[in-house]
């Protein structure tokens, strides 16, 4: 019988084991320790101490590290998820990324019951680091980072290199640099995206007739409705709390870091060349050794990790790994800083 079969097997005699250093420690009632069992335990002692200990290995390795592909013998990628925690954003670029890429989501602490959010950009990123170097202590690794976790990755690079790690190179997918989450960026560009949709409104309703127009604004009014509806769920839903909280949390902490510089590589993956200007611009300000690879076209932030776009991203992330110089955009823009105006696009 292998090790967990046997140990459910004792389990169900109420035989509790667990290892001590280099000893087994061993719960019974009395008479149920047989001589007979007393042997086999004796005669199993390796295994079964290694299946504890790998056990608790991986109740350790659970609380931040989510393996989305742990094959591969690449250097592994270690993925922060977005504002609301959710490692899962990266599971269609790991899947195209194959089986030779190892790949690893980073969750942070708040999502369970056991643990609040982390208020801090520095305390984050040095949880985190403590998970991989426990993890994979000698390195070296890939630091990624979606939206709001881009920030939170660049600092764990800096903490990690800081450290003596190795890092391959920092990947940002459709990350703002932290200054775009501060109150007035954000007063900007709340009054831009409003703007921008009442013109929308207004187009759309000045070329429409009359039952149109009534069909028109009953489709708004539905649309606000289920919106609504989900909103007043999620207030109900534990998962959907928990995932708030961290949320903001996390946006609150990137919006109060102040980044210090990082010497390594960075590949800015951006879901649109309108990225280019500001991101490509103030990144490089940090990280000297930035580029730019702009995605698919028809994909947004909320689109280019998932299907059909991620397999372009998935090519263009190959590229940045294997040190692949990025190719001239189709149309340079005078605003950007002369290193980045090389840029990778996937078509």
């Amino acid at each position: 019988m292998i090790v967990p079969g046997f140990l459910a097997e004792l389990r169900k005699r109420d035989i509790e084991i667990r290892a001590d250093g280099d000893r087994l420690l061993c719960a019974a009632p009395a008479g149920a320790l047989t001589p007979e069992l007393r042997d086999e335990l004796q005669q199993r002692k390796g295994e079964i101490l290694a299946f504890l200990r790998g056990a608790e290995a991986l109740a350790l390795q659970q609380r931040a590290i989510v393996p989305l592909e742990p094959r591969g013998a690449r250097t592994p990628v270690f993925a922060v998820a977005g504002h609301n925690g959710d490692v899962f954003c990266y599971r269609a670029l790991a899947r195209y990324l194959g089986e030779e890429q190892p790949f690893f989501g980073l969750q942070p602490p708040g999502l369970d019951e056991r643990s609040e959010p982390v208020t801090r950009v520095e305390d984050l990123a040095a949880y985190f680091a403590d998970q991989i170097r426990a993890f994979r202590p000698n390195g070296p690794y890939i630091i990624t980072g979606f939206c709001a976790g881009g920030t939170i990755a660049f600092e764990l690079a800096r903490q990690l290199m800081q450290g003596g790690a190795r890092i391959g190179f920092v990947g940002l997918f459709g990350s703002p640099d932290p200054t775009w989450y501060r109150w007035p960026t954000q007063l900007a560009w709340r009054v831009a995206q409003q703007a921008a949709r009442l013109s929308q409104h207004a187009r759309a309703v000045g070329s429409l007739s009359p039952l149109e127009l009534g069909r028109y604004i009953a489709g708004r009014v539905e649309g606000h409705k289920a919106r609504r509806e989900i909103q007043d769920a999620a207030r109900f839903d534990p998962v959907l709390v928990r995932r708030s909280a961290v949320e903001r949390a996390t946006v609150a902490a990137v919006r109060r870091y102040r980044p210090g510089r990082f010497t390594g590589r960075v590949g800015l993956f951006l879901p649109s060349q309108e990225w280019l200007p500001s991101a490509a611009r103030r990144w490089h300000s940090l990280a000297p050794r930035a580029e730019a690879y702009v995605g698919p076209a028809g994909c947004n932030n909320d689109t280019m990790l998932l299907d059909p776009y991620a397999a372009g991203f998935a090519d263009l992330f190959r590229r940045c790994r294997e040190g692949m110089a990025p190719i001239p955009p189709r149309k340079s823009d005078p605003r950007l800083p002369l290193p980045l105006l090389a840029v990778r696009r996937a078509d």
